[in-house]
Parts: structure tokens; sequence; C-alpha cells
């Protein structure tokens, strides 16, 4: 068989789904299991002058990795670890490894991933091109800072190398470059040391976004991980109230048999509630509180579980439990609804430590105001970084989950245009990995001219008949 007929669709047309469900489209989808079958379905794409998607797992929660009515190259059967130092943490391997893929290759050697995200399985080529961060920005930064070098497949079949010291400015377009500029097809990336499996992990209880905020100051030097949970319900002086927790690696010594602790198996999350209840079930019960009512009960519950929480010693917790918290209850967001055009959106904002307050707690209330609470909302501290896309900076971030319907879809995306005029006027940016409802004119308020028009010239020069297209990038760059 021919490199170009094994690169060709295992199945046919499919609809190919953002995580988040609320968007789509039907794609041809072609899963390529080698470099040079990438390529090959790259030359057949330019033949038959398609648009082409890479995709990962497609873990983003808006339109960044898909393409309706073009083809989609999902990289996930380039999945091989190439090599890995046990000595100095440095992995190799294809892109299409997934997050989980890595921990469990390293771990076991005393290594974790200096960045992960909420979820083990997004892919490296994803979070390279999205430039993921996890709960310790503040600390190490986002993932494209500790990768030393990649290949990146153009949309010609060329294969180029980039690192710091070569190509630079592609190693630094294409790190959160939406995989527009090319696909990667390799990462070599440095992990961090840890000394067990276990993590010791303390809540801390907070009345508002304020205490919540300097809690993360006072704790920021000492934690290895910091991570704030808000009830975005309550207003007034209860705005932003929730939890803190607060993680640290151990010390070589504080665990008795880190040989134990940190085999793969011992970072299993439980399938069952109680060791009864299967979890891949709870969605359905998660089902029936899905609605204002419901979630104002369940945050009060978890407020009140938080603020017992805050009493108690800190306690051990596996590095897969503590980090990964959204496999925690397989397929829950299928309790937003399972329909086409359905499901949820993440909104998250990045905003200045100067303007950060009073900001979000204006943002809190819009969100009250307009009767579109978010569900969920999620605090991080972060630092900037070198990429040319970046989302990074000195300041905060809040994620908020917004459920959606088919009533109320337009009444949604005009609020959150409503808020991104607010974050943009307090000097704020935008996570494309998230996003779902920014709009052309946007970008260019929060991501600097001459960076923008750098990457739009690297763009030309190795795209230039614009193959490669996502959604996402459909959306805010070729509008």
């Amino acid at each position: 068989m021919s490199l170009a007929a094994s690169a060709q669709p295992r199945r046919d047309w499919e609809y190919v789904e953002a995580w988040g469900m609320s968007s789509g489209g039907a794609a041809r989808v072609i899963r390529p299991r080698s470099t040079e079958e990438l390529q090959a379905a790259l030359a057949a794409a330019r033949a038959a002058g398609v648009r082409v998607a890479p995709r990962g797992t497609g873990c983003s929660y808006g339109d960044a990795s898909t393409q309706r009515d073009g083809w989609v190259l999902d990289l996930t059967q380039m999945k091989q670890v190439l090599s890995f130092d046990p000595a100095q943490g440095v992995l190799e391997a294809e892109a299409g490894l997934s997050v989980r893929g890595a921990w469990q290759h390293i771990l076991p050697h005393g290594w974790w991933p200096y960045v992960v995200s909420g979820t083990m399985f997004p892919t490296l080529a994803g979070a390279a091109a999205m430039n993921i961060h996890g709960k310790n920005n503040y600390r190490v930064g986002t993932f494209g800072d500790h990768i030393q070098e990649f290949d990146l497949v153009l949309p010609s079949g060329e294969v180029r190398t980039a690192s710091r010291e070569s190509n630079s400015e592609l190693f630094h377009a294409a790190i959160g470059g939406l995989g527009m500029l090319g696909i990667f097809s390799r990462v070599v990336m440095e992990t961090k040391r840890v000394h067990s499996g276990l993590m010791e992990v303390r809540g801390v209880s907070t009345h508002d976004l304020r205490e919540m905020m300097e809690v993360f100051e006072a704790e920021k030097e000492g934690a290895d991980y910091l991570v704030g949970w808000i009830d975005c319900f309550p207003g007034g002086d209860r705005s932003g109230r929730g939890l803190v927790h607060v993680g640290r690696n151990l010390d070589p010594g504080e665990d008795s048999d880190p040989a134990a602790t940190l085999d793969v198996r011992a970072q299993s999350l439980p399938a069952n509630i109680l060791g009864v209840f299967p979890k891949s079930e709870v969605w359905r019960a998660l089902r029936l509180f899905n609605h204002d009512a419901g979630m104002r009960l369940v945050n009060s519950v978890k407020y009140l579980a938080g603020r017992l929480e805050g009493m108690k010693d800190p306690y051990l917790q596996s590095h897969a439990a503590f980090h990964f918290l959204l496999d925690f209850v397989p397929n829950w967001k299928w309790a937003y609804g399972r329909r086409d055009r359905r499901g949820l959106i993440q909104y998250q904002v990045f905003l200045p430590k100067e303007t950060a307050h009073d900001a979000l707690i204006e943002l809190l209330e819009r969100c009250r105001e307009r009767e579109h609470v978010s569900y969920l909302g999620v605090l991080k501290r972060h630092r900037p970084d070198p990429f040319w896309l970046t989302h990074a900076l000195d300041g905060w971030s809040l994620a908020l989950d917004f459920k959606v319907d088919d009533l109320r879809r337009a009444s949604l995306w005009e609020h959150c245009h409503n808020l991104t005029e607010l974050v943009l006027a307090a000097g704020g940016k935008f996570y494309f990995a998230k996003d779902s409802v920014l709009r052309p004119q946007d970008v260019g308020r929060f991501l600097p001219a001459e960076k923008l028009e750098a990457f739009r010239a690297l763009k030309e020069e190795l795209d230039p008949e614009g193959m490669l297209q996502t959604d996402l990038s459909a959306r805010l760059f070729q509008a």
C-alpha cells in the first residue's frame, strides 16, 4: 500500500465536535501514523485544494480543532515515546502522545511534566499549539517554557526543527500559534523531579475575592500549585467567595515508600463513589441540577464543604487526583446536554494584577444582572511568557463555564461580547484554547500589533495557500 493510500481516512466523513459540544461540523478525518503519512496527507490535501485542521484529542472547549466542510488531521496515532533520559528528565516523543502517556512513562523514574492541564488527555502537540497553562503558571510559566525543541511539518511537507537557538522566530510563533504555521510531529521537553507520587494539599476557605487573592499572594512563594474555586452566585460582600487549594510536592525523605507511590497504579482515579456507585453514571445525576436553582444549591453545598475542609489539617493526594479534576467524573460535561449545539462554553479572561480585582468583581456582577451566572469559576495566578500570540501576563485569570442552549445562545454570546469590552478596557487578554466567542476586531486589541504583523508574515511565508485553518483561526484571523 502506498503512503498516500495508507494515510486515507479509515472512515468517511465524521461529525467533529468541540469539547464543550456547543459547536462542530462534518469533516473528513485522516489519522496518520507517522511523519511520512502526515506528509502524504498534506500532499493529498494540496492536490484536492482543501483546508486542513490539525487535531489531537479535541480537548479545546471551543472551535480550535474543528473544520467544517474540510479535512481534519487527527494526530492521536502518532503517540510513541522516542526517548527519555531518567538522569536529566528530558522526554522526546511524537506529538500525538497524550499528557497521560507522558506522565505514565516518566513518573516511575521520579519525574512529572512541568505543566499539565485539568485533564490528562490533551496531546503534546495540542498543548504546544495552544501553549497551555496549569495551576503553577505563576511559578513555572506555560507549557512552551519547557519545550527544548520541536519538529514542525509545514504544509509543503518540509520538516523544520526549531528551538530557542535555531529557528527562534518559528519557535516562539508556533508555540501558541494555533497550528496555523505547521503541524507538530515531535516534541522534546524538560520535566521536573518529584520525590513521591503524593502531594501535600491544604484547603483555605475565603469569604470573598479580595481575601482569595490575598491568600494566593501570601502562599505563592512556598506553594508549588495554587488554584481557587469560586461560587459565582452570591453578590455584595460575598462576591467571589470560594476555596483555595494549596499544593506542595513532598521533599526527599517525606515519603517513606516512594517506589510504591511513584508506581502508575498508585495514581489511578477511583472508578466508583464509596466503592459502589459507578462514576461513569454520575453525569446523569448532575443533569438533574443543571439549571440556575440546582447549581446555586450545589455551589452553596460545595462552599460549606470548603469551610469544613479549611478547618482541617493538610492531607496527601496523588498527583493525578490533584491535577486532573476534570477526569474525576467521566463525561461530566454530558450533564449540560448531548444534543447538537448544546453543551457549554468556557470564557476565560486574563487581567493585569493592577486591575484584576475590580474588573473581576464587575464581571461577576454583570453575570448576575444578565442572569448568565457561571456554574463553575476557577481563579489562577499568572506570569508573562515570550511567545508571540500569548495570553500570559503578570496577573490573574478567571475561567467561567456557561451553559449553552438553543433559547439563550444568542443572549449568551451578546453577554460575552459585553464582558469582552470590560476586559479589554482593563488591559486584559484571552486564551484561544478556551475561546468560542471572540471577534476578529477583539484580537488586535490585546495582542501587540508588531507580533500580529510578524505572525501573519510568517504564515504567508510558510503557508501561502492558507491550507492550515481551523474554525477558530477562520473566525478570528481570516474573517
